[in-house]
């Protein structure tokens, strides 16, 4: 933003469009969402789309996406009915190689432990608290995997 007083009413409707995007990407995560369909859903680029959204977010509109969905998967492992190929689907991912890897990165373990330990650590907790206290940290912040 350069500060001139035009420049407002354009940042400000970056931000609706920002926030129409992240909304989408919350209601819609199982959907087969790509920054260029979401970057035509808010007549944007999809180069400018991701910019901004990184610069309003700290993260950029895939990443955000891949948040959701694992958090979303989370819930299903620890409910425990569904296999972790069925988990990965149901939220949306076409590869169980990069559901895996990035569940593996945002939780600190992969998804097939997850789903042993969390039920057990979870065990008797409401599932409001149990989603809190299980939140994924974003950004490759897990820390690794302790076998001991």
């Amino acid at each position: 933003m350069t500060g001139s007083s035009g420049d407002a009413p354009h940042h400000l409707r970056d931000l609706a469009r920002l926030r129409r995007v992240r909304d989408r990407i919350d209601r819609e995560y199982a959907q087969p969402l790509d920054v260029e369909a979401l970057a035509r859903g808010v007549h944007m680029s999809a180069g400018h789309l991701s910019r901004e959204f990184r610069r309003a977010y700290g993260e950029s509109p895939y990443s955000y996406l891949m948040t959701r969905r694992i958090e979303r998967a989370m819930a299903l492992l620890r409910r425990g009915d569904l296999s972790v190929t069925e988990v990965c689907f149901e939220v949306g991912c076409s590869s169980l190689g990069t559901f895996s890897t990035r569940f593996t990165e945002l939780v600190g373990m992969p998804p097939s432990v997850y789903r042993q330990e969390a039920a057990r650590a979870t065990e008797g907790l409401p599932s409001c608290v149990a989603k809190k206290v299980t939140r994924p940290v974003r950004n490759r912040e897990a820390p690794p995997l302790r076998r001991d």
